[in-house]
């Protein structure tokens, strides 16, 4: 069995991701991390969500910073303040034993940009970024991007998806120069194909991981034939029979979030809700308390969702089924993650089978039925 430090993964890392509990690499991590560590290349890693993207370039990352120049030598777009804030989270955990102080900063809309220059005035290496507060940063020159050897943008398709088109193509012409270009992907929609083609070397690397399935193999996929009116009791007889397991339920909209999570509390569970006209300060609130596990549940809409990575959710369920056929694969992406097994359960009305059908042909799934 591969370990990290077949990868060529330097022994303090090694030590770090053990105490993670990171010990066996997946299949992303294995194909990119020994070209990353030994080649300045432009490279693109398709795979799908929750298989530890981030170790497969935050790795090779800090193994090229140098420590003694206080400069930023590296950029990363994700998609969200939730990804943003997770992704220095963990590149700080993988630093913890590190021979030299690697510092790693994150920037992001919903908080004052004001504290966001004053922390970027201190030595920083990495810089984790929401596109969107990037650019006010780039606009308000606070932000030295001219020493970067990397940028990667992680998560691309999520971030084309929520409208961030026009600010990914200002900064990748922003950081036009001597520097690679690592593009990480769920998918391959058109628009990652332009950018692919204007931004990045034709000799870019790729490596595409499970190419043939557009979802993760460890979920199991069912469905449940049910009525308006009994929803909320179907919803807590699963929840019951789960004893301790965690999970998210996807609501459609704002308000049925928040309905279903006060109909949940008041039947006893321990839940919160997340949705996108919560002030950021209760969002950050529910986000730790769902990761501390002081909450069992979390009831979420669709945008607010994207970017959250819970470790040992159990399943998900879909109140409602989403709009787009890329928010299934997203809610279900949430489960069953860094190969553990997990399962996605959609309630539906008997007039919405032909949408689990179209959903089956399209992503080459199969969906079982279940009863309580």
């Amino acid at each position: 069995m591969t370990t990290f430090k077949d990868l060529g993964i330097s022994k303090s890392y090694n030590k770090a991701l053990n105490e993670m509990h990171i010990k066996t690499p997946t299949e992303i991590q294995e194909k990119s991390i020994p070209i990353l560590l030994q080649s300045r290349t432009d490279f693109i890693g398709l795979s799908q969500t929750g298989t530890g993207k981030t170790a497969a370039y935050g790795l090779p990352i800090l193994d090229g910073i140098d420590a003694n120049k206080a400069l930023v030598q590296s950029l990363i777009l994700a998609p969200t303040r939730e990804l943003a804030q997770q992704i220095k989270k963990q590149l700080f955990k993988f630093t913890k034993y590190a021979d030299q102080k690697i510092f790693v900063e994150a920037v992001f809309g919903g908080e004052k940009i004001d504290k966001q220059i004053a922390r970027l005035q201190r030595p920083t290496h990495i810089i984790v970024a929401t596109p969107g507060r990037l650019l006010d940063l780039i606009e308000r020159r606070s932000i030295d991007l001219r020493n970067i050897t990397t940028l990667v943008l992680d998560e691309a398709d999520e971030m084309l998806s929520m409208g961030f088109k026009q600010e990914l193509n200002s900064i990748l012409k922003y950081t036009k120069g001597e520097k690679n270009t690592w593009l990480f992907s769920a998918t391959m929609p058109d628009e990652i194909v332009r950018i692919i083609k204007t931004y990045m070397s034709d000799k870019a690397l790729r490596i595409d991981v499970d190419k043939e399935s557009k979802i993760n193999k460890n979920i199991v996929h069912q469905y449940m034939l049910t009525s308006v009116k009994n929803k909320l009791t179907n919803i807590t007889q699963y929840l019951d029979q789960r004893g301790a397991e965690r999970g998210i339920i996807f609501s459609r909209t704002k308000l049925g979030a928040q309905k279903l999570a006060s109909e949940l509390q008041e039947e006893g569970f321990s839940v919160g809700a997340l949705e996108g006209d919560m002030q950021q300060k209760d969002r950050d609130k529910v986000m730790r308390a769902f990761k501390n596990e002081k909450l069992q549940f979390l009831v979420s809409t669709d945008v607010s969702a994207r970017g959250i990575d819970v470790k040992d959710l159990s399943f998900v369920i879909h109140h409602q089924l989403p709009e787009k056929l890329e928010y299934y694969t997203h809610r279900s992406g949430r489960t069953a993650r860094v190969g553990k097994k997990g399962n996605s359960i959609a309630l539906i009305l008997p007039t919405e089978l032909q949408q689990i059908y179209g959903i089956q042909k399209e992503l080459g799934i199969k969906f079982e039925e279940i009863t309580l």
